[in-house]
This record gives structure tokens, C-alpha cells and sequence, in this order.
């Protein structure tokens, strides 16, 4: 029986059975009291079905074979069994599986004087059927077995549980088994008697989760063969049906998935959607593993302790120990996420040797004290989990209590085999299906997340409503600190454009008329247009810092290059926080000076300046910036325009380009025009547009 075998199926089988043969056996001659002299069990059978509880002969080890045949010499009626223990399968009297608690179980043969052995074992049975001529008879294997077997009839192998083709057999969880007898057999024996031996195997690791284990758990049944098989479907089907609340397991896990992972992509930013959508992905593996290796024999006992055991069961208890280290946001220990990895790879070489799934790898004492390593990094991940949740609690107040059910449950599922020792019930059978304590806890688990992930989602809700009406008011403070979109000024035309690509954008301009500069009253104005690295709520912040500083810098000197010096020192030691920036001062008799800082040259007339580039503000402490001296003539126009114009791009990856916007500009379009055009291009990053027309005259 492995850690996974659920041998309480055989109550509900013999349940069955037992009220099948006092309904034939009404009918039926009554069995015959064995001839104790003759040490034979004597049986009358009609349509009924009889437990072989024994007497049996009983050995460990395996069966020489015969030199001829090259078949086990233990398998032959006439073998000499005498000096062979004597084993009574009958249930003794108050008796209960260890696992799940309920009577009727046979303890094994570590019980009886054989602790600590694996391998192969014989029984042996000599039964006396009496039955109607013509009277077809079948076994029906037991229901409980450690692990798997081989039956024979008067030395013909009838067939096996398990797959005997190689010295190490290939053994799967406990299924219900039926063997036709052949008639052959018994007409062929003068006095009636059939000779069943049993050759058994069973597994180093099931010594582990069974105190009581080795061989049948529960008599074989022999019996007309029509009621034999209807036993068999019945138990097929029971078997089927105990699975049914596994299936549930899948599918809510399957279901919790996909909700973590909506909720992760609908909130990004929160890390814990995405471990509890792979912890419930590998949960949902291990279950349908479980499952298959429960109702077919795709997959052996040694391949499904090492899946579930060595893989799955350290990866799930490492994974639930970080969603709960991420749901309370800790930070600290820092040394618990790497203490997790440590712990799952003792756990997993603990589990692999100690439960000796490849048999000889290491020899049997050390394999004890390697079982002893993953005993120790299961309680370990228990006293990580018991200190998360302290700090969580201490740490996040209200939601660390809203949590503490859930990780309760938790615990409760994880730990279901410590919570066995002190003798809780943790197996239930209503409606015929098997619900155990670590179903219960798993499903409890399942609803708790439920509803605090939606508890989350509702926070991270507001959070984000909240979030939105920061940005449109932070949105609507930029257009604020924007200039108008056309302003006539002494000389000036000035026409703007700004479409930012989200709601707030990196690109900036000022303009700053000093009409008292001049000598003649005229004064001057000062133009500063610039893109910040990166867009949004960052990149607007950084915006706002920098048209703070155009402003307090221009209210003292508005020369360009002393602008561009001060908004460098300004940004200086802020981390990604760079800028490109053109300042442009226009004097009232079309004079220009013009200082750069890494951005685009502007157009002159349709035509791009010739200017030196430099360095964007931000990047050193004391760079220097390129400096150009022009002239506006009347009806000239200059336009600065940003790089979101010129990086627009279109469906099949062409970008927007210099010559569409020279070309646009040579043809005297509007800065609308121009905005427009890029926008429809396929606007990536913020656009904006000055356009400076000399109008003297005018």
C-alpha cells in the first residue's frame, strides 16, 4: 500500500459481497466445517461467493525455480509448505485500518515477526471446492494488497496484479483484480482440491506510511464466477465513485487558476496572483496524476511516489510558504526565500533516498536517516509558515487576521499526516465517495482564497480609481501650466501643439514674454521646449519640476544658455531623470540666440538648422551646451518640434520620419496639420509643436 492507497474500498466490497452470499446461500447448500484432520478447508459452493481467510502457508522470500519448467517451485500443489508459518486472514476483533480508521483490516506481515521487511512473499492456500457440475468459479484478488502479486492455480500462473516481467516489479495502487479458475484444473484432481499460491511484492517505501504493512490486507474471494464479476464491477465502480471528490479538487483548482491569472493581468503590479496561479497549476498536476495512477495502471507506484512525493509535495509547500511571504509584502528575513530553496532540495533528496523509490540506490539504514532529513524539512517549512504569518500579522494588522483562516486550512491540508498520529479522523464516505480531512481542508482552502482574492481585487479596485483621479488631476494641472495654443505677442506668432500619448506627458514648453528687456519698450520673449525621458505620472512629475525651474531661473536671468545650466543642475543626481531642451530667445528686432541640450534642431522655413548637438540636461554636472546666434526675417517661421513626431509609426513599421515633416513644413502646413499627421501616422510618444512666425509689420 502506498501513501496514496485508499484500502478502505474493500468494506464497501465485502460490505457488498457479504449481503450477496447470505442472499445465495439461502438457496444454497451450506458450507462444510473443515475435516481437522486432513488440514484442508472443506467448501460446498452454489451462486456464492466465499472469503479465503485461511488457513494459509505463509514465507518470506521468493521461490527457487524449477530447473525443467523454469516455473516456482512454491507455485506446485505438491510442494512441501509444512514448515511454513500459519496465517489467518480473518479480521481480529476490533481491528481498523491505520490510515483511514475503519475495522476489518488483516495487519501485514511486519506485524507478525517481519518488521522492517520488503520484498517477496508466498501464501499458500488448500481449498476443497464442492459445487454443481458445470459450475464456472473465479478469484477475485484482495481488495488491500502491499503491493502487487502473482497468482497460481495448482502451479498455473492465472495471472497478476502488477508487472512481474523483471526482478524489480512494477506495482500500482490498489485496484480490483479477477481471475477465471479453469475447470481443467480441478477435474484433473481426484479429490477436488485447488492449491492457490500467492507470490507478493511489496515496495521498501511502503514500510513507511503503513505501521502494519506487507501482503494482504483483506482475503481473496472465491466464488461462482457470475457473482464474482458483478463483485468486480461493483468495486470498479465504487472505485470510480471514491474518486469523484478528487475530480472536484482538479477542477476548482483548475478554476482558481485561471482567476489568478485574470487577476494578474488585470493588476500587474500585484506579484501574489501569479505564485498562487502556479502553486494551484502544480496542485492540480499532482491531483490528476494521483487520479490516473488511482484508476489505471498508466502509471507505477515508484513513478508516482516520485512525482507526488519527491516533486510536486516539496515544490507545493515551498510555492504556499512565498504567496504567503508576497500577500503580506514582506521584506525581511531576508535570508527565508533562499532558507525555502534550501528546504525544498533537502525535502526532495530526503524523500528520493529515504523512501528508497530506486531500490538499492542506498542501503536501508541509511535510507531511514535520509527519511528522517525530509521529516526535518517538512517541519521545517512548518516553522517557516508559522513565522510568515506572525510577521504578516504584525506586520499588515487587519489583513494578516483576514488571511490566518486560510493559512490554517492550509496547515490542516499540508499537514494531514502529522494530524493522523494524534488520532483525528480525517476520512469520511458519504454517498460512497471518499472525503478525507486534506479534501475538506483543500477545498475550504479553495473558497478562502476565493474570497480573499476578491477582497483583494476590490481593494486593488480603489486603489486604482483612486490612482486614475490622481493622474487626470495631475493631467489637467499640466494643461493648466500650458501655454494657449495661439498667443499673438509684438512681432510673434506663436502656434503650439501637444498631444501626449497617455494622459500625462514628458513633453514641456514655456513661453516667457520680458517686455521690458529693450531698450525701446519692445522687451523680448523667451521660448523653452523640451521631452523628458519616459512617459506618465513620472515623467509629468519631472515636467512639472522643470517648468518650476524655467520659471524662478527666467524671473532672474532669461538668457538660454543660463536657463539650460540651471535646469541641469536641477535634475543632476535624480535617478532617469533626463531631458532634452531647446531655449530660444527672440529680441524685438528678430535677433535670436538659441541653446541646446541634446534635442531636435528646429526648422527654419521648412529647412532643419545647422547646430551643434550636445548632451541632454541631466547627464553631467557642468556640460556644456551648444549656443547659435540668428535672425528672424518677416514672415519667417520657425518650428521646434519633438521626437514623438518623427518616431510615429505606422502598421508596417516605417516610422514618420524628417522628410514627411519637411516636406509638410516646406508647404507652409499648419502645426495642426503637422500634429495631425503624426498622430494618424501612429502616434508612439508624446507630440508638441512650436511654431514662432515674424509678423513685424503686421
Amino acid at each position: 500500500m502506498n501513501e496514496f492507497a485508499r484500502p478502505t474500498l474493500k468494506q464497501l466490497s465485502v460490505l457488498f459481497l457479504s449481503l450477496l452470499c447470505l442472499t445465495t446461500l439461502a438457496q444454497s447448500p451450506a458450507p462444510k466445517p473443515a475435516e481437522p484432520s486432513d488440514g484442508v478447508d472443506h467448501i460446498t459452493l452454489g451462486q456464492s461467493i466465499f472469503p479465503l481467510n485461511g488457513a494459509y502457508k505463509f514465507s518470506i522470500g521468493d521461490s527457487p525455480l524449477d530447473p525443467a519448467t523454469h516455473q516456482p517451485l512454491w507455485a506446485k500443489p505438491g510442494f512441501d509448505d509444512s514448515h511454513w508459518e500459519t496465517v489467518d486472514l480473518t479480521p481480529p476483533n476490533g481491528s481498523f485500518d491505520p490510515v483511514v480508521g475503519f475495522s476489518g483490516y488483516v495487519p501485514g506481515w511486519t506485524a507478525h515477526g517481519h518488521p522492517g521487511y520488503s520484498g517477496y512473499a508466498w501464501y499458500r492456500i488448500r481449498v476443497k471446492v464442492e459445487s454443481l457440475a458445470g459450475t464456472k468459479l473465479a478469484l477475485a484478488g484482495p481488495s488491500d494488497v502491499d503491493d502487487g502479486f502473482q497468482v497460481f492455480a495448482n502451479g498455473t500462473l492465472l495471472g497478476s496484479f502488477g508487472d512481474f516481467s523483471t526482478s524489480h516489479p512494477s506495482v500500482y495502487y490498489s485496484q480490483p483484480t479477477l481471475f477465471p479458475l479453469p475447470s481443467s484444473d480441478r477435474a484433473s484432481n481426484a479429490d477436488g482440491t485447488e492449491v492457490l499460491a500467492f507470490r507478493l511484492w511489496m515496495e521498501p517505501a511502503t514500510l513507511i506510511y503503513a505501521p502494519a504493512a506487507g501482503g494482504f490486507h483483506a482475503a481473496p474471494l472465491l466464488g461462482h464466477a457470475g457473482a464474482v464479476s458483478a463483485g468486480y464491477q461493483v468495486r470498479w465502480l465504487e472505485q470510480v465513485r471514491f474518486q469523484a471528490i478528487s475530480i472536484i479538487e482538479v477542477l476548482f483548482y483548475c478554476l482558481l487558476m485561471v482567476l489568478s491569472i485574470s487577476l494578474s493581468i488585470f493588476d500587474r503590479s500585484d506579484k501574489v496572483y501569479y505564485w498562487i496561479a502556479i502553486v494551484y497549476a502544480i496542485s492540480a498536476c499532482n491531483m490528476s496524476i494521483q487520479t490516473v495512477g488511482t484508476l489505471s495502471q498508466f502509471i507505477n507506484q515508484v513513478t508516482l511516489n516520485l512525482l507526488v512525493n519527491g516533486l510536486f509535495f516539496p515544490l507545493l509547500l515551498a510555492i504556499w510558504l512565498m504567496v504567503w511571504w508576497v500577500w503580506f509584502q514582506l521584506k525581511r528575513p531576508v535570508w527565508l526565500p533562499k532558507a525555502v530553496v534550501l528546504l525544498t532540495l533537502l525535502y526532495m533528496a530526503g524523500d528520493f533516498l529515504g523512501e528508497e523509490i530506486v531500490v538499492g540506490l542506498v542501503p536501508h539504514p541509511l535510507a531511514v536517516k535520509f527519511h528522517l532529513l525530509s521529516v526535518a524539512a517538512r517541519l521545517g517549512f512548518l516553522a517557516l509558515l508559522v513565522l510568515v504569518v506572525v510577521l504578516g500579522v504584525r506586520q499588515q494588522g487587519r489583513e494578516g487576521w483576514v488571511a490566518l483562516p486560510a493559512v490554517l486550512v492550509l496547515d490542516v491540508a499540508t499537514f494531514q499526516a502529522e494530524l493522523g498520529g494524534l488520532h483525528i479522523r480525517h476520512a469520511w464516505f458519504p454517498f460512497g465517495m471518499q472525503f478525507t480531512l486534506g479534501a475538506a481542508a483543500q477545498l475550504l482552502l479553495v473558497l478562502a482564497l476565493f474570497f480573499l482574492l476578491l477582497r483583494r481585487l476590490f481593494v486593488s479596485l480603489r486603489l486604482q480609481r483612486q490612482q486614475a483621479l490622481d493622474i487626470q488631476q495631475a493631467a489637467e494641472v499640466q494643461q493648466v501650466i500650458l501655454p494657449e495654443s495661439r498667443t499673438v505677442y509684438p512681432g510673434l506668432l506663436i502656434e503650439t501643439e501637444y498631444r501626449a500619448a497617455r494622459q500625462i506627458g514628458g513633453d514641456f514648453f514655456q513661453i516667457i514674454p520680458h517686455p521690458a528687456d529693450g531698450s525701446d519698450g519692445a522687451g523680448s520673449t523667451l521660448i523653452v521646449a523640451g521631452d523628458v525621458t519616459g512617459k506618465g505620472l513620472q515623467a509629468g512629475m519631472t515636467v512639472a519640476l522643470l517648468i518650476g525651474a524655467i520659471r524662478s531661473t527666467a524671473e532672474l536671468n532669461s538668457g538660454p544658455l543660463v536657463v539650460l545650466e540651471a535646469l541641469n543642475r536641477r535634475l543632476i543626481g535624480r535617478d532617469a531623470s533626463q531631458a532634452t531642451c531647446l531655449a530660444l530667445s527672440i529680441a524685438a528686432d528678430g535677433t535670436c540666440t538659441l541653446a541646446n541640450a541634446g534635442h531636435l534642431p528646429p526648422y527654419l522655413n521648412g529647412k532643419p538648422l545647422d547646430m551643434e548637438g550636445a548632451l541632454p540636461l541631466g547627464m553631467i554636472d557642468g556640460a556644456e551646451f551648444s549656443v547659435m546666434h540668428f535672425t528672424l526675417a518677416d514672415d519667417d517661421k520657425l518650428v521646434m518640434v519633438s521626437d514623438g513626431i518623427l518616431e510615429a509609426t505606422n502598421e508596417k513599421g516605417e516610422l514618420f520620419g524628417f522628410e514627411r515633416v519637411a516636406e509638410l513644413l516646406r508647404n507652409n502646413g499648419a502645426v495642426k496639420a503637422l500634429a495631425d499627421a503624426a498622430q494618424s501616422f501612429g502616434q508612439e510618444d508624446d507630440i508638441s509643436l512650436i511654431a514662432v512666425t515674424r509678423t513685424v509689420g503686421v
